[in-house]
């Protein structure tokens, strides 16, 4: 069991404690995976991350797992269950979506705004990725709205997102590891390449952004990388490295993130939406998206 969070405080181990022990498990030993941070850390930049061993069988797995989530949102922590097999410290492919999780914006709305149509197309997004919307239907709608767009505009806009705290940690430690790394995203192929080269990762797979005489045609370009496409470009990639799904992480934050995370030995909800976060074995909303380094029982190491 993992407990992360900006700051470790008392009230937080008492807490997962008195739970653990409410259903009946037993703490063997607590680890801190973090390391020191100095005193002057800004309380938004902060991170901590204690290691239960427990062991036993939870009297109620499923109001273990409620309540988890009850008093992770109540003291801003986050809770991870996951089975100390081999596999956890044996997995050597990791598949991230890349709007909202590896950068910070939603390329399409960014695109939007350009194109006059921001609102409009920002609130299709928002009910797409809640699950509100089916993804496919949606991803045509605003990309009509974008039709006669300036591809002038591209450049510029790529040159403004900004990855997502701690992202380039995680694929520098990933790469360290011996992972193999991929984008599974929903967004645009252009924009995915320059991530692609900013974090040094191995594939991509993303969407065609159709441009004829300058100008965005708003036409979707099929096949469309959907909710499960990826879970299908996850298990192409796990076959192509010779590993088995278990040996696999991905990492999302919205509704057609979610087949994928399913089937990945390791799938985090990463500031994900309510029903995403509820849906996903495990969710990281607390840290950095390096925090995903302490789901695989890494400690922090010097200069990082």
């Amino acid at each position: 069991m993992t407990l992360l969070t900006r700051k470790v405080t008392a009230g937080q181990l008492q807490a997962v404690s008195s739970i653990t022990a409410k259903y009946g498990l037993n703490i063997d030993h607590i680890d801190r995976l973090s390391g020191r941070m100095p005193l002057d850390t800004p309380a938004d930049k902060g991170k901590g991350c204690i290691e239960f061993s427990v062991r036993g069988e939870a009297a109620d797995p499923q109001a273990l797992r409620a309540e988890f989530l009850s008093v992770a949102q109540e003291l801003n922590v986050d809770i991870a269950f996951q089975e100390d097999s081999l596999f956890r410290r044996n997995r050597r492919l990791a598949v991230f979506d890349m709007d909202s999780t590896l950068i910070e914006a939603e390329v399409i709305d960014e695109l939007a705004k350009a194109a006059g149509v921001g609102d409009q197309v920002a609130a299709i997004t928002e009910r797409a990725m809640a699950g509100e919307l089916d993804f496919k239907a949606s991803f045509k709608e605003r990309m009509a709205l974008l039709k006669g767009l300036d591809v002038g505009v591209l450049d510029a806009i790529g040159a403004s997102l900004r990855l997502t705290e701690g992202a380039e940690v995680l694929f520098a430690e990933l790469k360290r590891l011996g992972y193999k790394t991929a984008i599974l995203s929903g967004g645009f192929t252009y924009f995915a390449k320059q991530v692609q080269a900013r974090l040094g990762i191995d594939y991509v797979f993303a969407n065609e952004l159709e441009v004829v005489d300058g100008k965005v045609t708003g036409v979707a370009v099929e096949p469309i990388v959907d909710a499960q496409r990826k879970a299908d470009l996850l298990r192409e990639l796990a076959q192509k490295e010779g590993l088995s799904l278990e040996q696999t992480i991905a990492v999302g934050d919205g509704a057609n993130d979610l087949p994928m995370l399913a089937i990945a030995g390791l799938g985090v909800a990463f500031r994900a939406k309510p029903l995403v976060k509820k849906s996903a074995k495990h969710a990281i909303s607390t840290v950095g998206l390096d925090g995903v380094l302490y789901l695989l029982g890494q400690r922090d190491r010097k200069g990082l």
